[in-house]
This record gives structure tokens, C-alpha cells and sequence, in this order.
């Protein structure tokens, strides 16, 4: 067959394929009209002729056209009988999916009835529908026992027509016979198997597809609103600190509340760049992306500005590192930036302007370990903060620290307060 055979057989399969999802709906909504159809189909192609040939319309004397030895091997029937006996083979298959075990029960019943009268009919072709119906619709536990009595009652009619034909060469095609009846009905019971466990695999996938989208939403939520809360609380921090600070200086040194002012405009306007950054992720695009402005996610060469800043607003801040910090991956170094911002962020609400911050940060081969102390607040007789007293900026810092096994450390020390960071830079396994 060739290629142009192929592809003219395409709208053809498409609409043998609409035909059947039709016919499938409405089998679905009305069963017992495709049941009425099997029954009244088997009795007008194997049951009419019998009838026919019986009150002689066709085949002249009634006998049928067989060879003699083979008409003379059964009994006659009269109408009557033959209606009955095809009635009691053909009626059950109305029920041959909805109870296919008693359907094929009543089919076998009437058919050794049948033959044991020594009489033969088209409509026996009925016990093979019901043993594919079994097959199809049954359980398979009884599969067994059905075949055990086809075999009985198709060894029943070998033995009848062995006048004339050998019994060998009847069992042979009966037996046949009932063996493709079972292959078609378990193929088809396989098929439908395996469309349904396909069905539910994709059911099952579409619904772990969703539920990794809504984890992926809320991680996303989550990451956003750590970023907001570390951008936010820094610079609003230093601006505050600032403010005050130019409000005291207006009148004794009105330069200094000049430059308090020009801080607080280049601090609010650090904060508004790094916000649209973060919430640029959230909106969607309506055209094609615009040229980035906003700088890339903070790292370790971030910390000497941001120690600027900090100082700016009165924090005398001490920074030291040690060890190869550049080649640090640039995930740990966002976390370790955004640790040290909302450190010293407490450090400058807490201790104040005036205070003095040690921050040191240490690379290692597999650890990385970063302490920020605080000498406490300026003014003599103020304590340092509570170690119960824990806010959302040191639950943030938790959680950024164990994204890399690591663990934070806070409390006061002395007068002041100390914060300690240990990550694991360790490679996770699978990672490229």
C-alpha cells in the first residue's frame, strides 16, 4: 500500500472514528437498543432461514440442500418447536452484558436441549455470543467453568453428527469456532483495560500536574514576600534612621540635614528599583518584553554599598572576609546578602545610630559561616533585646539558611547581640 493509499484512508478512520464515539454515547444512554439489535440481527440471519426452509418457502421440499446422509443425521422439527427452541437460544442475549454469566447459562441449556432432541439450527451460533459476552463482561473466575461446558456440549453435537462427518473434523472447527470467541472477547476486555488505566494516568497526571503548579505558586508567593519583607524593612529602616537624624541636624547643622536628605532620596529609590525587580515576575507581559533596567539579584560585592548605607545612617559597621567568596554560587550569595541585610536591619532598629556592627563573613571548602555582633545600644543602662523576642525577620533568615542545610544562630551577647550563620556549600547530589 502506498503513501497516497495511506493518507486518502485519513478522512476515512477520522469519520469511522466520530461514527463509533457516537455510537459509543449512545450505548451509553440507551443499552438495550444495541441488546435489541444483537437478538433481532442472530434471528434474521440464522434463525429466518430455518424457519423458511421449515414451511417451505425456500428449499422446495423442506429437507434444505445438504447431502442426504447429512439430513437424515437430525430430526425434523415442526415450526412450533424450531420457534421455541430458537427463542429460548436467542432471547437471553438480551441480557448478555448486564447478568453474561445467566445469559450464556440459559443459551447452553436450550442448546444441549436442542441437541439431545437431535435437532440442528442456525440460531446455535447464539451460544458463541454468549460465550464472548462472558468473556467480555463476565468475571473472569468464570471463564473456567464456561469453557469446560462448551466443550461438553459442542463434544455433544460431534458425537451427533458423526454419521456424518468425522468427529475429529467436528471438533476441530467447533471448537475453533469457540476459541476465536474467546480470543476476540479477551482482546477487546485487554484493550479496554488498558484505555481505561491510560484515562486514569492521565487523570492522575493532570491532577499532580496541578497541584505542582499551586506548590509552585505558593513557593513563588513565599520567595516574593521574603524579598519584600528584606528590601522593605532594610530601607525603610535607614530612611527612618535618616530622617531623624536630618530633623536633629536642621538646626545645628543644616549641611548635614542636606545630605540626610539626598540619602534618603538615593535609599528610597534603591528600594523602589529593587521592588519593581521583584514584582516585575508577578505581571504579565501584554507585549514583547522591554529592556531590562533594574539591576540583577544582589551578592557578596553588594555588601560593601550596603554597609555604606548602613553607615550613612549612623551604624559604624566593620567588615572582614575570608576565604574565596567570589567563586561562591550565586544562590548562597543572595542568601548570605539577604542575611547580613536583615542582620544589620535589627542591628540599626535595635541598637540604634551610634552602635557599632562586626560583620565577618568566612568561605570555606564545604562550610560558610558569617557572624554579625553588635556592641548593644550607645546610651548607658539600655540592655540588648530579649532572646524571646523574635520577629519575622529572624524566621526569614531561618528559612534562607536551611535552603542550604545550614542553621541561624541569635541571642545577646554582652550588651549586644549576635547573630551566626552556618551554611553547607556541599554539592546535592544529581546536581549538574
Amino acid at each position: 500500500m502506498t503513501t497516497e493509499d495511506l493518507s486518502g484512508m485519513g478522512p476515512l478512520v477520522a469519520r469511522l472514528g466520530r461514527a463509533g464515539q457516537r455510537l459509543k454515547h449512545a450505548d451509553r444512554a440507551r443499552p438495550w437498543v444495541l441488546d435489541t439489535a444483537v437478538v433481532f440481527m442472530v434471528f434474521l440471519l440464522f434463525g429466518l432461514p430455518d424457519l423458511l426452509h421449515a414451511v417451505g418457502v425456500i428449499g422446495g421440499d423442506g429437507d434444505g440442500d445438504g447431502p442426504r446422509r447429512f439430513r437424515m443425521a437430525f430430526t425434523r422439527l415442526p415450526v412450533a418447536g424450531m420457534l421455541a427452541l430458537q427463542a429460548g437460544l436467542v432471547l437471553p442475549l438480551l441480557w448478555r452484558r448486564r447478568a453474561p454469566a445467566a445469559a450464556f447459562g440459559a443459551v447452553t441449556a436450550v442448546f444441549v436441549l436442542q441437541w439431545a432432541l437431535g435437532a440442528a439450527l442456525r440460531a446455535d451460533v447464539a451460544l458463541f455470543v454468549a460465550l464472548y459476552s462472558l468473556t467480555l463482561h463476565g468475571r473472569l473466575r468464570q471463564l473456567p467453568w464456561a469453557c469446560a461446558v462448551t466443550m461438553g456440549a459442542l463434544g455433544l453435537v460431534a458425537a451427533r453428527v458423526s454419521t456424518a462427518v468425522s468427529v475429529w473434523d467436528a471438533l476441530f472447527f467447533l471448537l475453533s469456532t469457540a476459541t476465536a470467541a474467546l480470543a476476540l472477547g479477551l482482546m477487546i476486555r485487554i484493550r479496554r483495560a488498558q484505555l481505561a488505566g491510560l484515562r486514569d494516568r492521565a487523570a492522575r497526571l493532570e491532577i499532580e500536574r496541578d497541584q505542582r503548579g499551586r506548590l509552585a505558586v505558593a513557593a513563588e508567593r513565599t520567595r516574593v514576600a521574603r524579598e519584600m519583607h528584606d528590601i522593605v524593612g532594610h530601607n525603610l529602616s535607614v530612611i527612618i534612621t535618616l530622617a531623624d537624624a536630618g530633623a536633629y541636624a536642621a538646626d545645628v547643622a543644616p549641611e548635614r540635614g542636606q545630605e540626610a536628605l539626598h540619602l534618603i532620596g538615593d535609599t528610597g529609590r534603591q528600594a523602589l528599583g529593587e521592588l519593581r525587580r521583584v514584582l516585575g515576575v508577578l505581571r504579565e507581559a501584554d507585549g514583547p518584553p522591554a529592556e531590562p533596567e533594574l539591576s540583577p539579584q544582589p551578592g557578596l560585592t553588594d555588601i560593601d554599598a550596603l554597609c555604606e548605607g548602613v553607615r550613612a545612617a549612623g551604624l559604624e559597621v566593620v567588615y572582614r572576609t575570608a576565604g574565596d567568596i567570589d567563586a561562591l554560587d550565586s544562590g548562597v550569595q543572595l542568601t548570605v546578602y539577604r542575611i547580613v541585610q536583615e542582620a544589620l536591619t535589627n542591628t540599626l532598629k535595635h541598637a540604634g545610630a551610634g552602635a557599632r556592627a562586626n560583620l565577618a563573613i568566612v568561605a570555606e571548602e564545604t562550610r560558610l559561616t558569617m557572624t554579625v555582633q553588635d556592641s548593644g545600644p550607645p546610651t548607658p543602662g539600655a540592655g540588648p533585646r530579649t532572646a524571646n523576642e523574635e520577629g519575622h525577620g529572624l524566621v526569614g533568615m531561618r528559612e534562607r539558611a536551611a535552603l542550604y542545610g545550614g542553621h541561624v544562630s541569635a541571642g545577646p551577647a554582652g550588651t549586644g547581640w549576635t547573630v551566626r550563620v552556618d551554611l553547607d556549600l556541599t554539592p546535592q547530589e544529581g546536581a549538574p
